[in-house]
């Protein structure tokens, strides 16, 4: 079970106790009801259920599966809530197309408490929410015919996930392996079949010679024995498994290799040994195809499995990322070498250089540069001091650090990283919906046309009808083998996902790819999305006769001494400058005016225009750099120095250094861009002009941006808002797409869809652009899959065999089909050269 799920929720196999929300109750008599359903649950020792907290705190006497206690509840008329339902990841073998999908998603949805199930054929896993009994879902799985596993969910720490991936890799490469060595085998027994029946269709003579040599009947012989090798050797697996979902009434596309192989070696096999039960005239055999077939579809197996391999490498390389040790700094005794997994919160780790840090902490010694691009796609590396963040998986470069562990385990951002890269590769898109309607009926229809074509050819074909009849109805059932329809959509997510991970782009539910192609309009918070989110000295204009450096440290000196957010930022510029600080005396604020003071000897006073013209200084000859400043939307401040106007300053939250050419960008794909702020309407409108903003929404409250968000949806159609604090939290979720910046608070992107990591507007227009290239991929996958089954159907069926004479041969037929499947991956996987339309932006701190 999923531990985040909801943490209050137990697993009443393990436990004495557990508790389960309920909601629907409205008074005592529903506290009394749900109750007695609870007690009357065999295992149920006691039942006592609070209305205010709206839970059941139950006592147990025996194992109860949980499906049974949300029975019982909902039995009584009431509901046990979504957020009660636990995510239970299974890893499922066998499945090898989208009617197996179809049919492992209906088993799973019809065991009861199963609130919704999603297989993923190209992950193999399926991933269940509700509160059905995991062995209850293995059972299901495994009565509609394949092999199962539980596995550990997707929340757990990158070390538990780390053995899951090894083990399903482990896996995947034995299957690789096997179908490797099948192939071999299957195309080494399968050339002499096909040299000697099909050699005298492109040498001529080959058949007399054949003839006269071992005889056309010894071929058949050698060609019966070669052929039954084959099926019975590599090609078991298409009968191990599709004969006995044939028997259960739900074919899939082993189904379909087997009727159809068979088919053509039963055909052959009478034809070789008891001819005279086949009418004049169709005694010939089609070992070849069967043959043929088999390689073919092994070829196009392996093929799928090296692919698929490639699809899922980018949670591979995640969870490589996390260091499986760490150093341990223990009092008086030399560092320690142990498991990354067991590091506590607060444990003190040193790094070497070169060596990847092993959890997220706060550096407390040394001072280094740390190569943060896993997180954030940004290249440059970011400069390391004591008090600094860290995060596991990053890359410590120059110097050694130490760090203290502030998150561990499935705490650290790794962890969450994988697991949202893990839950939006698992999703499935509304696109997908299609395709789930059509490949549930896909199969029985394909053997309903193979039927209808043996037929039609038997009661209408030429001569040898019979053998006309069983050819077609063989390339129909190989032809339209459904695989490519169930890789098209989950490939395309897999590798666009997993390519936004490596940029920095999070998406944390599966929907927001699709939502995101259909932005018509960006709306964008201001504070910490467009700017940096704190107050920055941004211009310092001189007086004659005044040097930048002794005028900045003067007014810095005086500033100091005030806890205003102006005066803090004028204090950090002139630390940044590396400027010593005088002392200061005599300090004094004018309320509402400014401040002043003496330092360095010198009487230095600091105030808006009017404070200067009580002091009796003429602020008139910088008054072309303050129209400036208040067209910008800045306030300017002056300074005097020794009774003398020595500058005009201006404080400002300064515009990212990526925000232009992100806002840029945005435009270049013909979207409407809007700003939304709690700023004065002055300061707002200044930055909108600078950046060519299209609308601006100035002065609001949270539930104001709430409301904005709604009028620009009316106005222009789906709306992505892009924010980074807790007042963004509801417009987020207001949103079609919500887009939190990484750098932002918490509570702002667990109500978003999409994450960017690096803090940088640049994500927005790359996130747009990946997902309109995911979409396309898979509008190109499905396409290439309906179209090419559709198209060839009727081509197998011999459709246009009586204007042009054309037929498909099954072995044409099963190349085609492998083709599609291939196709269809290797289209997937161009998703992983996609470039982003704006270069990462230069990290600040980097310099």
């Amino acid at each position: 079970m999923n531990a985040h799920a909801d943490p209050s929720i137990t697993d009443p196999q393990s436990a004495g106790r557990i508790t389960l929300p309920v909601e629907g109750m409205t008074c005592a008599s529903c506290v009394g009801r749900v109750e007695r359903a609870l007690r009357g649950v065999p295992g149920v020792a006691s039942a006592a259920v609070n209305l205010a907290t709206e839970r059941a705190d139950l006592r147990l006497n025996a194992p109860v599966p949980r499906a049974a206690l949300v029975a019982a509840v909902e039995k009584a008329g009431y509901g046990v809530p979504a957020a009660a339902a636990a995510s239970v990841d299974l890893a499922i073998e066998g499945m090898t197309c989208a009617s197996c999908v179809g049919r492992v998603e209906r088993a799973l949805k019809a065991v009861p408490g199963v609130a919704a199930a999603a297989v993923n054929l190209a992950t193999e896993r399926a991933r269940v929410q509700g509160t059905a009994d995991p062995q209850a879902l293995a059972a299901a799985v495994a009565g509609a015919g394949y092999q199962v596993r539980v596995i550990a969910p997707a929340g757990t720490a990158p070390q538990a996930t780390a053995g899951a991936d090894e083990a399903a890799a482990a896996r995947r490469e034995a299957e690789r392996l096997s179908l490797r060595r099948d192939l071999i085998l299957a195309a080494v027994l399968t050339l002499p079949v096909f040299v000697l029946e099909m050699g005298g269709h492109m040498i001529g003579g080959f058949h007399a010679l054949v003839g006269r040599t071992i005889g056309m009947q010894a071929s058949w012989y050698l060609q019966c024995l070669l052929t039954l090798a084959i099926l019975a050797g590599p090609g078991q697996r298409f009968y191990r498994k599709g004969i006995p979902a044939l028997l259960r009434g739900a074919p899939d596309m082993n189904s379909l290799v087997a009727v159809g192989t068979l088919a053509a070696f039963g055909y052959s096999a009478v034809a070789t040994f008891a001819p005279q039960l086949l009418p004049a005239g169709t005694v010939h055999v089609y070992y070849e195809a069967a043959a043929v077939i088999v390689t073919l579809i092994l070829l196009g197996r392996f093929l799928e499995a090296r692919a698929r391999g490639r699809t899922s490498q980018a949670i591979t390389r995640l969870v490589g990322l996390q260091p499986r040790t760490a150093r341990l700094r223990r009092a008086g005794t030399a560092p320690a070498e142990i498991a990354a997994a067991d590091v506590a919160p607060g444990d003190v780790i040193e790094v070497r250089p070169g060596e990847r840090i092993p959890v997220d902490g706060q550096v407390v010694e040394g001072e280094s540069w740390v190569d943060e691009s896993m997180i954030t796609g940004e290249p440059v590396p970011v400069e390391k001091r004591p008090g600094a963040p860290v995060t596991g998986g990053t890359i410590n470069q120059r110097g050694a650090l130490a760090l203290r562990a502030t998150a561990v385990g499935g705490d650290t951002v790794l962890a969450q990283i994988i697991r949202m890269v893990e839950e939006a590769q698992g999703s499935k898109l509304p696109i997908q919906a299609l395709v789930d309607r059509v490949t549930m009926w896909f199969v029985p229809a394909v053997m309903a046309a193979a039927a209808l074509t043996f037929a039609a050819w038997l009661l209408f074909g030429p001569d040898p009808a019979l053998t006309f009849a069983l050819v077609n109805a063989v390339a129909v059932l190989i032809v339209a083998c459904p695989c490519a329809m169930g890789l098209a959509t989950p490939t395309s997510i897999m590798v666009g996902t997993g390519r936004g991970a490596e940029l920095g782009i999070l998406f944390r539910r599966g929907e927001a790819l699709q939502l995101l192609r259909d932005t018509r309009i960006v709306a964008l918070d201001k504070t910490g999305t467009l700017t940096r989110g704190r107050p920055a000295l941004t211009d310092l204009e001189l007086a004659p006769g005044f040097d930048r450096g002794g005028v900045l440290a003067l007014i810095a000196a005086v500033e100091a001494r005030s806890e205003h957010p102006i005066a803090r930022a004028i204090a950090a510029a002139a630390e940044g400058e590396g400027l010593a600080l005088p002392p200061v005396s005599d300090f004094a604020a004018a309320v509402g005016l400014g401040v002043r003071a003496r330092a360095d000897g010198q009487w230095v006073e600091i105030g808006a225009d009017r404070f200067m013209a009580q002091l009796g200084h003429d602020v008139s000859g910088f008054a072309a750099v303050a129209q400036r400043l208040g067209d910008e939307g800045k306030t300017p401040l002056y300074a005097a120095i020794g009774g003398r106007l020595a500058a005009i300053i201006a404080v400002a939250d300064p515009i990212k250094d990526s925000t232009p050419a992100a806002i840029a960008a945005l435009h270049a794909q013909g979207l409407k861009v809007a700003m939304i702020t709690g700023d004065n309407r002055r300061t707002a409108e200044a930055i909108a002009r600078r950046l060519g903003i299209d609308d601006v929404v100035a002065e609001v409250l949270p539930e104001g941006k709430v409301a904005a968000v709604r009028r620009l949806k009316a106005a222009h159609g789906t709306l992505a808002y892009v924010g980074d604090g807790i007042n963004d939290a509801p417009a987020l979720a207001e949103g079609d797409v919500g887009l939190a910046i990484g750098t932002g608070t918490d509570v702002a992107i667990e109500a978003a869809d999409v994450v960017l990591m690096s803090g940088s507007l640049a994500g927005v227009p790359n996130a747009i652009a990946l997902s309109r290239a995911t979409i396309g991929n898979i509008r190109q996958n499905l396409f290439w899959a309906f179209a090419y089954n559709t198209a060839l159907i009727p081509l197998a069926a011999g459709l246009l065999y009586p204007a042009r004479g054309i037929l498909l041969s099954p072995m044409v037929a099963a190349g085609a089909m492998a083709l599609s499947s291939v196709f269809v991956l290797g289209n997937a996987l161009r998703l992983r050269g996609f470039v982003p339309p704006t270069l990462p932006a230069r990290s600040p701190a980097a310099g």
